[in-house]
């Protein structure tokens, strides 16, 4: 008896102890600690997620819409979440890709991580950002995996928005694209990483990536009350994010597509075409009205991420490598159209303006002759006539005159070197500036880039003259034996500048290299102010109510060596290229006395292809509005493809048929838009 009491006794004691132990553990739990675990279990309730801002829209000079939004319903996978599982999500993928219809191998593809040794289909984003793997889902799809979220952990459908070009692939390459942030772009990029929504695109290319800043907007924030599997029962705080500006360009989408068509069509008139270009500048501002550069390609191929083939397919050289704009990113020979920078460096250097000047079939040039175009002989002419007719000989006659007075392969002091410092003051050789990424600058070879040049080349053009070009010569024999020639050329005395150097320099051959808009920007300075500008594509930024943020000007970045008069005598032999000189062919039946056209041809021969074809172009010639440039590369002579292409742009823009019938213009008033229009709070435009 007296051990069962005892028994009791310890028991009584446990069960006080075990009661004050829970009893303090409580107090501690709800007194002490209870705000901190109040706030934690409110935590566990409720999720803060950064909604991405609206992206403003691109428009065009009327208001138009190039880039646009539309909605779309968005499935994505939590990468992270997969890898938490046992299967590392391959259950969950099985299951979204029997909703989606898709090969569930090919979503789990677009999970990896991009790198070097990753082929696309792959991303390239944050590792802590959901990706997406189906951008354009049917309603039903989605509800699917909504309402069965158990079924799908880490999956999400939510309506996004995504970019929409109107015009397909008109100047895509100018729009650019959007692609997902990096990981090193939210480290590099100062607020993006506070901001980041987890489904952010960044510009990539184009204006898209410019203005990225502006587009982009401020992201708002929503914290909602979700359940255990995550799914979202309510809003407890929402504050608006604020949407991107809209950005109001000099573009005009009718002029963008006259131009589209006409060097595509020019390509197909060239057999051997591999590629064309073409500007339009208002001659006046150097704003860009149009920027084509064919093949194209459709910016679908972005959304939902592109595929290893279809991404290579765009830098493939065998389908013209439509992702690069030949605009901009493509450097060709000129030709003769760069014969009104020989025309003002000869004035440079003392030669008359109104002097008289003998055009023979050809001329020598050290040991070598140096032939006219078919070797034709025009006689005596002024330099006005000889940019009409585009004579060759006296060009290179001048030339060749200006290397013998620097000294020649032994020059003394520093060269004058005319030809080479007036070209660049025409904006050759380097970056217009124009507010487009990966702008190439061209090359204009004088004895410094010659020394340059043999200095980085010398031990492979050596090794080459030693060994040869034995994988050439197994299918060109006679190319192997010239490039060994030129290479052992290279090898002994390639910092030199040769009299043939300087002879093809003079008629933009040899090793000179331009860009369309360089082109254009430097035609554009001749026939106006004589003022060089830095083209721009962007002229506006204004907010969605319409309210203006600021206009973007356009830079001068230069004067011509060339004064009113002699700009003057150049611009009335330009005047008459296209009546009476090598691009008269290309004219005919032209409403010339309606609006007259003034340019130049250019014919760029290309070893191993068929010539670059240019015309270099104005209008009217009176009080010139606009500056078209057309290349085609291969496209033969320039009269033959860029002649015609510039002329169909041009009865686009008036309004003009081949048969001088009227048609719809693409600017009834025959001029650029002046000032870009202004949007009212209801989406409207105003002028």
């Amino acid at each position: 008896m007296i051990h069962m009491r005892r028994r009791l006794a310890v028991v009584q004691v446990l069960l006080v102890v075990l009661l004050a132990v829970v009893t303090a553990r409580l107090w501690q739990v709800q007194v002490v600690h209870g705000a901190q675990y109040a706030a934690a279990a409110t935590e566990t309730r409720t999720r803060d997620v950064v909604v991405p801002a609206v992206r403003g829209q691109i428009l065009d000079s009327a208001g138009r819409p190039l880039v646009r939004n539309r909605t779309t319903l968005v499935v994505s996978v939590d990468r992270t979440k997969l890898g938490r599982m046992k299967d590392k999500g391959a259950a969950v993928m099985a299951r979204l890709g029997s909703v989606l219809g898709r090969d569930p191998r090919d979503l789990t593809l677009r999970l990896r991580p991009c790198d070097a040794r990753v082929s696309r289909p792959c991303w390239a984003g944050s590792p802590h950002q959901p990706i997406p793997v189906d951008a354009d889902v049917d309603t039903p799809e989605a509800l699917q995996i909504l309402e069965r979220q158990e079924m799908f952990p880490g999956v999400t459908a939510e309506v996004q928005a995504v970019r929409d070009h109107p015009g397909g692939g008109a100047a895509v390459q100018a729009l650019g694209y959007l692609q997902p942030v990096t990981k090193e772009e939210l480290e590099r990029r100062q607020g993006l990483k506070a901001e980041f929504s987890g489904v952010d695109m960044a510009g990539r290319d184009g204006l898209e990536s410019v203005y990225d800043q502006e587009l982009r907007g401020t992201p708002g924030w929503r914290r909602v009350q979700v359940d255990r599997l995550g799914r979202v029962l309510g809003v407890e705080h929402e504050v608006q994010g604020k949407a991107g500006h809209t950005l109001i360009t000099s573009i005009d989408a009718r002029v963008q597509a006259v131009a589209e068509r006409a060097i595509a069509e020019a390509m197909k008139a060239a057999p051997k075409a591999d590629g064309a270009a073409a500007v339009v500048l208002d001659a006046r501002t150097s704003r860009v009205v149009a920027l084509a550069s064919a093949p194209s390609y459709d910016p679908v191929v972005w959304a939902g991420g592109i595929g290893e083939e279809e991404y290579e397919r765009l830098l493939s050289g065998r389908s013209g490598k439509p992702l690069v704009s030949r605009a901009i990113k493509g450097e060709f020979a000129p030709g003769s159209t760069f014969k009104m920078s020989s025309v003002a460096a000869m004035f440079k250097a003392g030669y008359p303006m109104n002097g008289h000047y003998n055009c023979p079939g050809s001329f020598m040039v050290g040991s070598r002759a140096f032939r006219n175009f078919r070797g034709r002989a025009l006689g005596s002419m002024t330099l006005h006539t000889a940019l009409v007719k585009s004579c060759d000989t006296i060009f290179y006659k001048a030339a060749y005159e200006q290397w013998l007075k620097d000294g020649g392969l032994r020059p003394k002091g520093k060269p004058r070197e005319v030809m080479a410092k007036t070209a660049r003051a025409f904006g050759f050789g380097r970056p217009t500036g124009v507010d487009l990424p990966g702008e190439s600058p061209g090359r204009i070879p004088d004895r410094a880039w010659k020394k340059k040049m043999w200095a980085a080349t010398r031990d492979v053009n050596c090794r080459r003259a030693k060994e040869g070009y034995r994988d050439v010569a197994k299918t060109d024999a006679g190319r192997a034996a010239f490039l060994t020639r030129l290479a052992h050329e290279n090898c002994l005395e390639g910092y030199q500048l040769r009299p043939g150097d300087a002879a093809n320099f003079s008629i933009g051959q040899g090793d000179v290299l331009v860009t369309p808009l360089q082109l254009a920007a430097a035609y554009a300075a001749l026939v106006t102010d004589g003022r060089l500008r830095s083209p721009r594509l962007g002229w506006m930024l204004v907010r969605p109510d319409g309210t203006r943020v600021k206009e973007i000007k356009v830079p001068v970045r230069g004067t011509l060596p060339v004064s009113a008069a002699e700009r003057a005598y150049i611009k009335r032999a330009l005047s008459q290229v296209a009546s009476d000189g090598t691009a008269a062919g290309a004219f005919t039946g032209f409403p010339m006395k309606k609006v007259r056209i003034g340019g130049k041809t250019g014919t760029a021969e290309v070893y191993g292809k068929a010539d670059t074809s240019w015309f270099a172009s104005f209008a009217p010639v009176d009080d010139p509005r606009f500056v078209v440039v057309a290349m085609v590369s291969q496209g033969g002579l320039g009269s033959a493809a860029a002649a015609p292409a510039v002329r169909k742009i041009y009865e686009g823009i008036y309004g003009f048929t081949p048969k001088g019938k009227p048609a719809p213009a693409a600017l009834p008033g025959g001029a650029p838009a002046a000032r870009p229009p202004m949007i009212k709070q209801d989406g409207t435009l105003a002028w």
